[in-house]
């Protein structure tokens, strides 16, 4: 199977949040609750793995997992709950996750979610589907949109549309594709006519992929560690051997003054 990806063109979503409700619905995720860890009760949280952000001048953007090409959840992760699948799609077991929510942190658009308000709570996120694609189906938010504002292909299949509609039209959208190249680019993409930089944790991610980055720092640390104890080691010896003649200096000067001692008592008798 190839690559899949999905296209959201934000000029034609009208925020009717049929794909959010068909996602709730497929995952039984319940209605949303204004939580303290929420910043809004619209926001990402564990009973809404997508979501649809209102915007000035009456856009919709719908926010969800971007299933990174190289991610850095996955790369984070310490036991592997999180898995990037050769058909695209960033998955999550739960079976594995130990709660550290390293991926949390890494992520660069700030999706995952997790379950404060369960005694064994879980990291929640949109995994695309993926027992549906598995089996031919197309993910439950692409089937619910009744505008077609977002659709779901082969990768290859919808970057060719995305620059179709950019060409023909290009009075109508700003000449970027969101996630084609972006941090070794994404399985969710978007066209759209209005900077969609909000969506990530910075204006310009950049198009190495973040695994990279943290692998130039982090492949030094081996022979950091190396290093700093090699000097630690001397500087221990160094120390030790320094205090060692010292014992042995006031040892001896104590048995001279012994002897002196001892002379000085022989001399008297």
């Amino acid at each position: 199977m190839k690559p899949v990806a999905i296209l959201t063109d934000v000029t034609r979503c009208t925020g009717c949040e049929a794909c959010v409700g068909a996602c709730k619905k497929e995952y039984h995720l319940g209605p949303d609750r204004p939580w303290r860890q929420k910043g809004a009760i619209d926001d990402l949280s564990s009973t809404r793995h997508t979501t649809i952000l209102s915007r000035p001048g009456g856009r919709y953007v719908r926010k969800q997992c971007r299933h990174c090409n190289q991610a850095a959840c996955v790369s984070a992760c310490l036991v592997g709950a999180m898995q990037k699948t050769p058909d695209g799609p960033v998955i999550y077991d739960e079976k594995k996750c130990m709660g550290c929510r390293y991926c949390m942190v890494a992520c660069p658009y700030s999706i995952p979610r997790y379950d404060w308000n369960k005694a064994v709570p879980y990291v929640h996120k949109c995994t695309m589907c993926y027992t549906r694609i598995k089996t031919g189906k197309q993910p439950a938010c692409i089937e619910a949109c009744p505008e077609e504002a977002t659709i779901f292909g082969p990768r290859d299949e919808i970057l060719a549309l995305a620059r179709q509609r950019l060409k023909t039209e290009p009075q109508k959208y700003l000449q970027e594709i969101y996630g084609e190249k972006e941090v070794g680019g994404t399985s969710v993409l978007y066209i759209s006519d209005i900077p969609l930089d909000f969506l990530a944790c910075k204006p310009a991610l950049g198009e190495t992929p973040l695994p990279e980055r943290t692998y130039a720092a982090l492949s030094k640390v081996p022979g950091i560690v190396l290093a700093m104890g090699g000097l630690l080691t001397g500087i221990y010896w160094i120390i030790g051997r320094r205090m060692r003649m010292q014992e042995l200096k006031a040892t001896a000067a104590a048995e001279t003054q012994t002897e002196k001692a001892k002379t000085a008592d022989g001399e008297k008798e």
